[in-house]
């Protein structure tokens, strides 16, 4: 019954300890998720592509090539170009595509 009965149950420095412990616990998550992000400053790869929303009329391109990071926005316009008509393509009934240049 000594145990119940001591000082160290009561003790508000051990509630502050486990708080502590959490907070180093959700640090080291943080630390992850960042270095999981493609476009940290540390990753090793040279040239990333970030693609936000795509198909949709808000859509956003990141670009980063070494140290360089370029961001288009889309406009929600169809794009024009000039060009002729190179072809036709035609879909098979089991989903290959033909193409016949003109």
């Amino acid at each position: 019954m000594r145990y119940l009965e001591s000082d160290e149950l009561d003790d508000p420095m051990l509630s502050v300890v486990n708080v502590i412990d959490v907070f180093l616990v959700i640090i080291g998550i943080l630390v992850i998720v960042m270095l999981e992000n493609p476009l940290n400053p540390f990753t090793a790869a040279e040239e990333v592509v970030v693609v936000k929303n795509p198909g949709r009329e808000d859509m956003q391109i990141i670009v980063k090539q070494g140290e360089q990071m370029e961001h288009y926005e889309s406009t929600g316009e169809i794009g024009e170009g000039q060009g002729t008509k190179a072809g036709v393509a035609y879909r098979l009934p089991d989903g290959g595509l033909i193409y016949v240049p003109e």
